[in-house]
């Protein structure tokens, strides 16, 4: 059985991608032209986007998916250091959803 989740935000969702294991932490979205889902990125607190395609929005929240930074468009070939207190490190389509600090995610 295959759990799928969502994020939802203002009567959008979108499907999430765990990325649990070395192969799909590696791969993310890089070599992606159509990003059409979220990856999330369990104990992460930064990121690259060498190798991407496209540009994506982030979104860095705590254990209790609180969100803690948004880094919106970010280009290919960009680093986003480490951030503190971060947990989980989202990936997604950019302009999809309007989040704000402090709030949560909900995830269903």
């Amino acid at each position: 059985m295959v759990l799928r989740m969502k994020i939802i935000n203002n009567k959008k969702s979108i499907e999430i991608k765990f990325c649990n294991n070395f192969l799909n932490r590696f791969k993310g979205f890089m070599f992606t032209n159509g990003i059409n889902k979220c990856l999330c990125f369990p104990k992460c607190n930064s990121i690259h986007t060498f190798f991407m395609l496209k540009p994506i929005d982030v979104i860095m929240t705590d254990k209790n998916y609180k969100i803690l930074y948004i880094f919106k468009n970010v280009k290919p070939y960009r680093i986003i250091l480490p951030k503190k207190d971060v947990y989980y490190t989202f990936e997604l389509p950019i302009n999809e959803f309007d989040f704000k600090i402090n709030k949560k995610i909900k995830i269903k």
